[in-house]
């Protein structure tokens, strides 16, 4: 991440103000709707233009080292072309903030995109302006979603404006904003069990000064390319006994309402999961003419039963054999069938050159799958030998192995049978002398 007239230390992009606090410099893109190549829809339907982002007065933990962290040096010169936005996140802070501190040390890249904000009845051009802020850190369960308002900065002849924005910068060239409401989350991705419950966590915070007393929350599912509506609720952060009106379209959803007003946790409890539960889950909240947004997958697993055609499997000499290994009610689709033998002579399997043949998969009316692999066995095969079959699915830990022994062939029973008659009637004849 470069930074215009920063000074790093390290792989940190932090710089220590004592007291607990740190600041974060960030490398953002002011994302902008953009026009098509000559109008006819050509090009990026958005522009996105360098900008960096000053996060002030993030709380770092008791024991944090902060020595290693220099200042942040604004530019000795403002640029009136430069688009450097200084925020504090002290009130409300950014929960789990300190997720940005050594994303840059970790390898763990930071995606930050700043854009434009209008709030509902605003009009453009209207003092104050206002941004809305996107901060994920790759590998980290850290999203937030903050909504930033401009600070009042006397104009006189020597202010100067933000080229692009038209906004006045500070004496340090920044433009000067606070956060006044964002929406956070703990969990970008969760992974749930068929018939399960899950929760989905979503957050929101907002200035010390309320900005409304209701607030609503409504939560979507996108799936497949289809949006439907899993619950809504509005409430009083005043009366939540008396003001609480809740719209459950997915049987089995909840809000806790006492949550949402205590600790601003507007988290949506799902129960008795189904395969159409998976998708893309939209958590919205409103907070007066502000609304923000928080996005999480859910994916839904099911491990595989496995289990052979026969519990035990006797070698015939005369006749070819098959034998079945039956992966039945799992999600999602993708499992793998292997099939490998152990000669009483081995002491490491081998993997059968011909894996067998794949039905085709079979879906149940509960959205699971199931997949057969049938093995016909090769004439080397000796009694003793352990065949397996070994199955791998994304909702196991480790592989399921299902085994059988070769069993030696029976006597033929025909000349048992045979030689049983022979003596019978030698034993009856020797009687009738």
């Amino acid at each position: 991440m470069m930074i215009t007239e920063v000074i790093l230390f390290g792989c940190f992009l932090t710089c220590v103000r004592g007291n607990g606090v740190a600041d974060v410099v960030l490398s953002c893109a002011l994302v902008e709707e953009g026009v098509g190549l000559s109008g006819l829809g050509g090009g990026s339907p958005f522009t996105r233009t360098p900008a960096t982002l000053v996060l002030r007065d993030i709380a770092v933990s008791p024991d944090e080292s902060l020595e290693t962290l220099t200042p942040f040096a604004p530019p000795s010169i403002p640029d009136p072309d430069a688009i450097l936005i200084e925020t504090k996140v002290s009130s409300p802070e950014i929960p789990n903030g300190a997720e940005l501190l050594h994303a840059d040390c970790n390898e763990q890249e930071v995606t930050c995109e700043i854009s434009r904000y209008s709030p509902r009845g605003y009009q453009e051009g209207s003092d104050p302006a206002y941004f809305m802020v996107s901060l994920t850190v790759e590998g980290a369960e850290f999203s937030s979603m903050l909504i930033l308002q401009t600070l009042l900065v006397k104009k006189d002849q020597s202010t100067l404006i933000q080229n692009k924005l038209g906004l006045p910068l500070s004496q340090s060239g920044t433009i000067l904003t606070e956060v006044i409401f964002l929406v956070f989350s703990n969990v970008k991705s969760v992974s749930a069990p068929l018939r399960g419950d899950v929760v989905l966590h979503c957050g929101f915070k907002q200035q010390e000064i309320p900005l409304a007393q209701e607030v609503g929350i409504e939560w979507r599912l996108q799936h497949r390319g289809k949006g439907q509506k899993v619950l809504d609720m509005k409430t009083r952060l005043d009366d939540v006994e008396g003001s609480t009106k809740v719209h459950e379209e997915r049987r089995g959803s909840s809000v806790d309402a006492v949550q949402v007003v205590s600790n601003g946790d507007a988290s949506v409890t799902l129960t008795k999961l189904k395969v159409a539960d998976e998708g893309t889950y939209i958590c919205t909240v409103n907070i007066g003419p502000f609304h923000t947004q928080q996005v999480i997958q859910l994916h839904i697993s099911q491990p595989p039963h496995v289990a052979l055609s026969e519990e035990k499997l006797v070698l015939n000499t005369q006749s070819s054999q098959t034998l079945s290994c039956h992966a039945t009610k799992y999600y999602p689709l993708d499992v793998q069938m292997e099939w490998s033998f152990l000669s009483p002579t081995d002491t490491e399997p081998t993997v059968f050159p011909d894996q067998g043949s794949l039905s085709s998969h079979r879906q149940h009316g509960d959205g699971t799958y199931s997949l057969s692999s049938h093995l016909t066995l090769p004439s080397t095969v000796s009694p003793g030998t352990k065949i397996t079959c070994r199955v791998s699915h994304l909702a196991l830990d480790n592989p399921v192995s299902v085994s059988l022994v070769v069993e030696s062939p029976q006597p033929d029973s025909y000349w048992w049978v045979l030689g049983f008659l022979i003596i019978t009637v030698l034993f009856f004849y020797q009687v009738m002398r």
